[in-house]
């Protein structure tokens, strides 16, 4: 396991990644908890997302990366849109993606997809059964509780966006 480690890398600069996990870990929780509790991900936790992004990448990354980046944002935003008109992810859900993706480096996607997808398994596990526990006490007007066939994706986009950058952090270029 220790081997696993010592060859792990990323390519997400380590530097970015902690002023970026840092900064970006406020909103995460603010997305999460929102769609929790009330099935939404408020515009303003996207937009200072992707201002965030704009204001500080310059500081921590060459121009032309910072560029490259922000395209990714585009990209994963057209997407979105597609996705959204079909009915396969909400609204507040692709544009949180589009507002995350200038933070992945796309080097780091192959991994950002199994990140995901265990932050998915796992939140979608906790959430299904903290709803049948007492832990659902402490929260009881959240509206994700009530729903059957919705689920908030704030919990495991946001969950993996602040995991990849930690993880950008500590193992990161």
């Amino acid at each position: 396991m220790s081997q696993f480690f010592s060859d792990f890398s990323m390519h997400l600069p380590a530097t970015a990644g902690l002023v970026f996990f840092v900064l970006t870990l406020p909103i995460c929780v603010w997305v999460a908890w929102s769609d929790m509790k009330a099935m939404r991900i408020p515009n303003k936790s996207v937009m200072i997302l992707a201002i965030l992004f704009v204001g500080v990448a310059p500081f921590l990354m060459p121009l032309q990366t910072v560029g490259w980046q922000l395209l990714h944002l585009v990209i994963i935003l057209l997407v979105g849109i597609l996705f959204n008109a079909a009915g396969l992810v909400g609204a507040g859900d692709a544009k949180f993606a589009a507002a995350a993706a200038p933070y992945v480096v796309i080097g780091d996607l192959r991994f950002l997809i199994a990140l995901f997808a265990a932050c998915l398994l796992a939140g979608y596990t906790t959430h299904r059964l903290a709803k049948h526990t007492p832990l659902r006490k402490l929260a009881p007007e959240w509206e994700s509780w009530s729903r059957k066939r919705d689920f908030p994706m704030g919990l495991p986009l946001a969950a993996t966006l602040s995991l990849y950058l930690l993880l950008g952090a500590i193992f990161g270029a």
